[in-house]
């Protein structure tokens, strides 16, 4: 039932409709989301750092060059676990149709159009393929003035309902409406220009998933004793953070639900509201492609005349022959991206060994590690190939109050609307765009958007104190900082 998706002509697809387009979005600002119900406009990102300094200056090096240090499987695999990652990199790229359950409504037709810089499994690439998505397969859909075709892909949701009430849930960008197999549905797109003339749209981009199943295997307990050490640091700094727990039922629209049934820390997504790596694959199969499952069997949108498979769209094959033909889809794809080996940093590039050394140590002293802590070490786990194993994510996985400058007014969990998990930043080196929106491509611009907000007004960014240690260094030291960051 399912194809796979020519990455070439689809490129080639997507290059194409570029050149030609007129660009929406030319003149757009994204608007970020303020407490206090005013805008700021934010500019769009293009996919190359904004020339902001001149020379001499402290500059993002831009996104490293050479091959793709990430994608490939975990070292240590049996032949039987190597398998399982092969078909899930398989399922992971594969694109769906209207007959194996895509849509009604959903932001694209495969995990790997989302997850594909700089290799399968990462995040946003150059091109977006949501622009050249929009038409496929004879669809009818405009493409809304946020997505770019130089610009990152892109999930919108709505902060509050009509009513004023939390919102916070997927507003899916694009329809079945058109396309071949859809004969009969007839679906209008949200109406975004309003929403976002009503400062009403918050935008979320992928999250690389290089090294999730290392990351899956670190004990609560770490995460706990990290989040408690060097607490007369970050006292001074104004860095507080805490974990995410994950709870039984809790609704992810930001509308509370106090069922109190497991209290384990969760880790995945921008405000770490996922427990498991299967648990984020159903919700982005069904939220993200619209295709329902065994973890989430209910249609986002039923309109009766847009039902074209039967529900849950993906189920276990209790008929089938081998293991791999019994997996869901959902297992497939949690199975990929558990035994994805992170990423790979460099050692000399960009700036040399020695400005990538003092980076390193630089990092450290001006307070970033503090919340993006270097390293763990999972627990004992039945995968040997993950069983105590260093986890260089650069992360606490804990969630920080971020001030107003990223508050997004959307609760997921118990991380409120200001909340963001520290992201992890290995593979840093290789990423066209940052932050939870995807605002800039610049990293000097990503690093002073941490910063906003201050005390008189009780809502201080917990980074305001580590970024105005790093404004505080020369001009030298800021680069072998950023050099750091984009040699991992």
């Amino acid at each position: 039932m399912r194809k796979i998706a020519s990455s070439l002509l689809f490129s080639l697809a997507v290059v194409g409709l570029y050149l030609v387009q007129i660009d929406l979005a030319s003149s757009f600002g994204f608007r970020r989301f303020n407490g206090g119900g005013s805008t700021s406009p934010s500019p769009s990102p293009s996919p190359s750092p904004s020339p902001s300094f001149t020379s001499g200056q402290a500059h993002d090096p831009g996104v490293r060059g050479g091959p793709a240090g990430a994608g490939d499987p975990l070292p240590g695999l049996t032949a039987g676990q190597f398998e399982y990652f092969n078909t899930g990199k398989t399922e992971f790229v594969t694109a769906e149709d209207v007959p194996d359950g895509l849509g009604p409504r959903m932001n694209l037709d495969s995990c790997g159009g989302c997850h594909m810089a700089p290799a399968v499994g990462g995040t946003s690439p150059t091109v977006n393929p949501q622009v050249a998505f929009a038409s496929l397969d004879g669809g009818t859909d405009t493409v809304p003035a946020f997505i770019r075709a130089n610009g990152p892909v892109r999930e919108a949701r709505f902060v509050k309902n009509a009513d004023g009430t939390p919102d916070g849930g997927v507003h899916a960008i694009f329809t079945i409406t058109g396309r071949t197999g859809a004969t009969g549905c007839t679906l209008a797109q949200p109406n975004f220009a309003a929403q976002l003339a009503n400062n009403n749209v918050i935008f979320r981009i992928p999250t690389p998933a290089f090294g999730s199943g290392l990351m899956e295997q670190i004990p609560d307990s770490a995460i706990l004793s990290n989040q408690a050490a060097s607490s007369n640091q970050k006292s001074t700094l104004g860095i507080k953070g805490r974990p995410n727990f994950s709870v039984s039922g809790r609704a992810i629209s930001g509308q509370t639900n106090n069922n109190g049934n497991d209290g384990t820390i969760a880790r995945f997504g921008w405000k770490a509201q996922n427990k498991s790596l299967l648990l984020f694959s159903a919700e982005a199969y069904n939220v993200e492609m619209g295709i329902t499952n065994e973890i989430f069997q209910t249609e986002r949108d039923e309109t009766a005349n847009c039902q074209f498979a039967t529900t849950p769209n993906d189920i276990q094959n209790l008929d089938a022959v081998t293991p791999q033909e019994a997996t869901t889809a959902i297992q497939a794809f949690s199975n990929f991206m558990r035994f994805l080996a992170p990423p790979a940093p460099s050692p000399d590039t960009p700036g040399g060994a020695t400005s990538i050394s003092n980076g390193k140590k630089l990092f450290s002293d001006v307070g970033c590690a503090l919340c993006h802590t270097p390293s763990f070490t999972t627990q004992t786990s039945t995968v040997t190939a993950l069983s105590n194993k260093p986890v260089n994510l650069y992360s606490d996985l804990l969630v920080h109050f971020m001030g107003p400058g990223l508050a997004d007014g959307v609760s997921q969990g118990q991380a409120g609307p200001a909340e963001f998990r520290s992201a992890p930043l290995w593979g840093l080196g290789q990423r066209n765009f940052f932050l939870h929106d995807g605002r800039t491509s610049d990293l000097v611009r990503a690093i002073q958007e941490h910063s906003s907000g201050d005390a008189f007004h009780h809502n201080a960014s917990e980074a305001n104190g580590v970024v105005g240690n790093f404004n505080n260094l020369g001009d030298r030291s800021k680069q072998d900082i950023l050099n750091f960051l984009r040699s991992l």
